[in-house]
This record gives structure tokens, C-alpha cells and sequence, in this order.
């Protein structure tokens, strides 16, 4: 069990360290090869801090875990508003002048209650996979849109400075196949490391995806989160973790659906379904309010409704 717990905590930091050695090397790749800053910073940055919860998704449906691999996208939605975001307001109110994070608010919003409607029957299959996969395609393109309509929004200035330059393609390279090497094998370390607790607790493959493996596959919003608001980019802040959900529902709860497609736990829908939508519909309420920030009395009732969900979690751990 101890040893365990030990590979789950290294398997972790690996999976959250080489998911940032891949974005590094592929951004910098991109770059050197005269992609548009524009295009890296709504592809390659925007989906980097989805990595991590793409590898564990396909590692888990591919181990037969489909149930653990739809607790991590939700799980890590609900991370990303109520504990995320709740600890960057309680750290430094957040002001919210993008364009495009106004723009984008109801799209996530509106994925959400996709993901809703496709969970509804219990289950998850290719047909849903393939249908998360091109509205995931979609929403690229109408963000790609809408920046180049927003030149100059904050939030699109503070990405372009977070594209790595002066970096060689030799170099590049190696960190997108160091990067890639390490993520496949973390990925597969968090999940069976994260099963082998589970069973030790009762726990059931749902609630091990909504808790250890969501927290730790949203370590790097978290990071790139408290790093912004220390820079001043309190849009960059928020428009990761509004960038990170949507990707969570389209493109990494698509994966499981097209390689395991299976029954799902009930719970998923009638019970985190309802509260990842609650909490994105409190999201939306304080951001787009008339003062456009989230506040840090905001910010400790998003920490509170967190504790609160993860309490209730570990009372029923084999629901």
C-alpha cells in the first residue's frame, strides 16, 4: 500500500513535469517553423495543461476503467472552478477584462450541458466519442476566429509571451520525445498506482477519478494559475482553466468512448454531472457580473463548495 501511494506521488509530479516538457518542445517547434503565435497559443499552450488528464483517460479506458477515466474529466472540471480558481481569488482577486474569456464562458458552459445530454443514457460510446472529436475540431476553429478578431486582448498578449523562444529544433525535438516518453509512462504509473488505493480502500473506480487522479492531473493549472496572477495576467489565470474544461469535455472524454466504450456508473450523471454544472454556472455568474471579477469572498466559497464535494466523496468512497 505504502509503495503504492509512493508511485502514485511520483507518478504524478512526472506526468505534470513532462506534460510541460512536451508543450515546451512543441511550442518552440512551432515557432521556429513560423506557425502564427496566435495559432500556437489557442492549440499547443491551450491544450497543454489537458495533457496530463488525456494520458490518464486513455490509459484508464484502455485498462478497462472507463468508469475512472469519466471521474477525471469531471473530477477535474469540478478542480479547476472550486479549487483552482477558488485558491487564485483567495491569493489575489481576479479581474476579468479579455474579450475572448466573455466569449468563451458560455461555450464552456454550453460543452457542459453537452456533456450532460451525451452522459444521460449511462453510457459512453464510439458514436459520442467521434461526435466530442469534431465539435472539439469546431470549437479550435471558432476560437481561432475570435482571436484574430481580438488582436489586441490581454488575454492573447500574455500567451504570445509564453511561447519559448531562441530554442533550436534539435532541442525542441528532444523535450517532445522526452516530454512524450515520460508522459506515457507516468500516465500508466498514476493509474494502476491509483487502482491498486482504490482497492485497498473500497473505492470505487468512479470516486478514484473524481478525487486523487482529478487534484493531481490539475496540478498544472494550478501552477500556471498562481504563476499568472504573481505576473499581473489575471485574464491568462482564468482563460486556462476555462480553456482546460472545455478541452476536458471534448477532447479527453471523447478518448475513453472511442476506446472502451462502456456502462457507466449512474452516479456520474445524476450526481458530479449536476455539480460540475453548478459550479460552471457560478463561474459564469461572477465573472461575467457587472464588476467582472472574481473576488476573494468568491474565491473561499468555490474552496468551500470543493471541500465540501471531496467530504462527501470520501463518506460514500464505493459509490
Amino acid at each position: 500500500m505504502l509503495e503504492a501511494i509512493v508511485l502514485l506521488c511520483v507518478g504524478l509530479v512526472l506526468l505534470v513535469w513532462s506534460a510541460d516538457r512536451l508543450v515546451y518542445g512543441a511550442a518552440a517547434l512551432a515557432r521556429n517553423f513560423g506557425v502564427a503565435p496566435l495559432v500556437i497559443g489557442m492549440t499547443i499552450l491551450a491544450m497543454g495543461s489537458s495533457a496530463p488528464e488525456m494520458m490518464v483517460s486513455a490509459t484508464a479506458a484502455l485498462a478497462g476503467k472507463t468508469d475512472t477515466a469519466v471521474g477525471n474529466v469531471l473530477g477535474s472540471n469540478i478542480a479547476n472552478i472550486a479549487l483552482i480558481l477558488g485558491i487564485t481569488a483567495l491569493l489575489k482577486p481576479l479581474s476579468i477584462s479579455s474579450t475572448i474569456i466573455r466569449r468563451e464562458l458560455p461555450l464552456m458552459l454550453g460543452v457542459t450541458v453537452i456533456a450532460g445530454l451525451l452522459l444521460w443514457d449511462n453510457y459512453l460510446g464510439r458514436m459520442e466519442g467521434v461526435f466530442l472529436a469534431v465539435l472539439f475540431v469546431l470549437f479550435l476553429l471558432a476560437m481561432l476566429k475570435i482571436s484574430r478578431a481580438s488582436k489586441n486582448d490581454p488575454l492573447m498578449e500574455n500567451q504570445e509571451e509564453e511561447i519559448p523562444t531562441g530554442v533550436s529544433n534539435s532541442s525542441a525535438l528532444i523535450w517532445v520525445f522526452i516530454g512524450l516518453g515520460l508522459l506515457l509512462y507516468s500516465s500508466d504509473m498514476v493509474v494502476e498506482s491509483a487502482v491498486t488505493i482504490a482497492k485497498y480502500f473500497g473505492m470505487s473506480d468512479l470516486v478514484i477519478g473524481l478525487t486523487i487522479i482529478a487534484v493531481g492531473t490539475s496540478l498544472p493549472e494550478l501552477a500556471a494559475s498562481i504563476a499568472s496572477i504573481y505576473k499581473g495576467e489575471d485574464d491568462m489565470a482564468v482563460g486556462n482553466i476555462i480553456g482546460s474544461n472545455v478541452f476536458n469535455i471534448l477532447a479527453v472524454m471523447g478518448i475513453p468512448g472511442l476506446l472502451n466504450p462502456s456502462v457507466l456508473s449512474p452516479l456520474a450523471m445524476s450526481r458530479d454531472f449536476y455539480v460540475m454544472l453548478a459550479l460552471s454556472v457560478l463561474l459564469l455568474l461572477m465573472a461575467l457580473g457587472k464588476r467582472r471579477r472574481i473576488n476573494r469572498v468568491e474565491g473561499g466559497i468555490l474552496v468551500i463548495c470543493f471541500i465540501a464535494y471531496q467530504a462527501y466523496l470520501f463518506l460514500n468512497v464505493s459509490a
